[in-house]
């Protein structure tokens, strides 16, 4: 029976409470049953992401896979669903899926992540690559991106009027203006939606695979928020930095470069007002509202 890792148990009990330390608990539990029901041996150590584990393991043919288990919430449910379409191009493998108990078996790639390319510009345009490439029709049963883009849409003007934030009003209007754009024309293609660098993996099958995806329909230029988001804070001359990031992006991925920038504009404009009603620091507000202010 596996353990656990401590600092996963506390991130899920935290966010998702009682129902977060029910699944900790039975979870060593869910790990055995899928073990058993695909003839699979342990074979390193537990790792885990935000929402679920990882354990490496042995097919019963000797070839080396991983088991995962995610908490059951909604957001979870279309990885296997756009991992099945994508069958190995440009994703990892689905070996195996059990829905019900949120349970894949998917192929072994390297550890090592985009995020490790020291070339920030490379970084993008292998992401960009990738991004086209599965951009390819959506199935039916997975959620939209115009449910994202008008929530984010009602999400800015109902903070905004509460909070009577100091964010320059043109601004907010730009974003809520193309949010509802996106909103209105959005295509029926398979989106990642997490295309962060660390969820693109080098892979002997192929040079980069990506892992951990939502599973939207709907617009690929929505993957630029993420790739590029957890890394404003640290960029040197921001705003001409990201700019030229996103352009390349956008390049590679064969995507309209303003519906791009459009993306990461209301996206910041959303963070910059949650960050101003949840007191984050003043520095990631003024470090939001510059990212908005880029020019298409």
């Amino acid at each position: 029976m596996i353990d656990v890792p401590e600092a996963f148990a506390r991130e899920i009990s935290g966010r998702e409470n009682a129902s977060g330390r029910a699944w900790i608990d039975a979870l060593p539990g869910l790990v055995d049953q899928a073990l058993r029901q695909w003839e699979l041996t342990p074979s390193g150590a537990v790792m885990h992401g935000g929402v679920g584990v990882v354990v490496p393991v042995r097919r019963g043919d000797g070839t080396a896979a991983v088991l995962k288990i995610s908490f059951p919430h909604p957001g979870n449910v279309a990885e296997p669903k756009a991992l099945a379409v994508w069958a190995g191009r440009g994703a990892v493998r689905l070996l195996e899926n059990d829905a019900q108990a949120f349970a894949m078996v998917l192929e072994q790639a390297s550890r090592g992540s985009l995020r490790d390319v020291p070339d920030a510009v490379e970084r993008v345009v292998v992401a960009g690559r990738l991004n086209r490439r599965l951009a390819v029709a959506a199935p039916d049963d997975v959620p939209s991106l115009r449910v994202v883009a008008e929530g984010w849409a009602k999400e800015i003007e109902s903070r905004h009027r509460r909070l009577r934030a100091p964010l320059a009003g043109r601004l907010v209007g730009r974003a809520v203006e193309a949010c509802r754009h996106l909103a209105a024309e959005q295509p029926n293609l398979l989106v990642h939606g997490d295309m962060n660098f660390s969820n693109v993996l080098r892979s002997e099958r192929e040079p980069w695979v990506v892992i951990d995806p939502k599973g939207w329909a709907g617009d690929p230029a929505y993957d630029a928020v993420y790739l590029l988001r957890d890394r404003w804070p640290s960029m040197a001359e921001l705003v001409k930095t990201l700019s030229y990031q996103l352009g390349a992006f956008a390049e590679a991925a064969e995507l309209d470069r303003e519906r791009v920038m459009r993306w990461v504009q209301a996206c910041a404009v959303k963070d910059a007002l949650w960050s101003l009603e949840f007191g984050e620091s003043s520095e990631r507000v003024s470090m939001n509202e510059a990212v908005a202010g880029i020019a298409c």
